[in-house]
């Protein structure tokens, strides 16, 4: 993650802080995804099946969207420097826009909508982030993600 002092980071409050770079979304992503939650849904994993759908085809999992977050965050968020570890806080708001189709790729745009001093070496952020889909107009997904950095 990006190192900002305390200081730098509130002077960013409503910017755009970062992008991440592309993750692909190949089908054995999916797969791997869909066991490893236990969520096998045909429109994740039969290709024949999924082809018949509105989808044209295997789409990503909402969650597997969501859950690429953190990789994209890894990239893109501002933490105060002497962190030692960010831990995931939760989130407020969660959309899913419009289907990953297998074999593209996403990022991540974070925007930065508060920081609070939570208690001694604890600084919550809470950002705004789109995932974006490679050549389409449509996010995948808009959430607001609190992170919790500890110094």
């Amino acid at each position: 993650m990006p190192l900002a002092s305390l200081t730098e980071i509130k002077n960013r409050l409503g910017d755009e802080v970062g992008i991440s770079s592309w993750i692909p979304v190949p089908q054995e992503r999916i797969d791997a995804f869909a066991n490893a939650t236990e969520d096998r849904q045909f429109i994740h994993v039969d290709s024949a099946a999924a082809a018949r759908t509105q989808f044209g085809g295997t789409i990503a999992h909402g969650f597997l969207s969501l859950s690429l977050l953190s990789r994209m965050g890894d990239e893109a968020m501002l933490v105060p420097e002497g962190t030692t570890m960010a831990v995931n806080y939760g989130l407020d708001r969660v959309r899913f826009l419009a289907p990953i189709h297998s074999g593209k790729r996403v990022r991540g745009r974070f925007t930065l909508d508060s920081v609070e001093e939570k208690g001694p070496g604890q600084i919550l952020m809470r950002h705004s982030v789109t995932v974006e889909i490679e050549g389409e107009d449509k996010p995948a997904l808009s959430a607001v993600w609190l992170a919790l950095a500890i110094v």
